[in-house]
């Protein structure tokens, strides 16, 4: 007797990973009705107003990849935020708690420019 091997159905592999089903391989930008496709990114601010506050992206599909080295020392401390963290009841993995990090870090830094946390850091390593 065969052995058949049971696989996702295309609904599986393809579904959303966004609420609201928004999210589009960048091929699929060319279907978007035209006043969609003219959106301009929430983090650019109009002419004399302030920018929204920044968001870290959350549980979405990323399409860009970025390797980051760090030491064991500071994986050890980003493993160690992440359990006292679940330990609190919210569970999130560390690449979800280096993009809120890194939201925050360029949130200071929008709002207080050179006088920013991140800037002061940069200038003591």
């Amino acid at each position: 007797m065969p052995r058949r091997v049971s696989l996702p159905s295309a609904d599986d592999l393809f579904r959303p990973t966004s609420p609201d089903g928004s999210d589009r391989s960048p091929g699929e930008a060319a279907e978007r009705p035209a006043e969609q496709a003219v959106d301009q990114p929430a983090d650019q601010p109009v002419h004399g107003a302030r920018p929204a506050p920044r968001r870290p992206s959350g549980r979405v599909r990323h399409d860009e990849k970025m390797t980051v080295y760090v030491t064991s020392e500071e994986l050890h401390d980003l493993e160690q935020a992440r359990l006292t963290l679940r330990r609190t009841g919210l569970t999130v993995d560390r690449g979800r708690l280096v993009r809120a990090a890194i939201a925050l870090a360029l949130a200071g830094y929008e709002q207080d420019g050179e006088d920013s946390a991140l800037v002061q850091r940069l200038r003591d390593a």
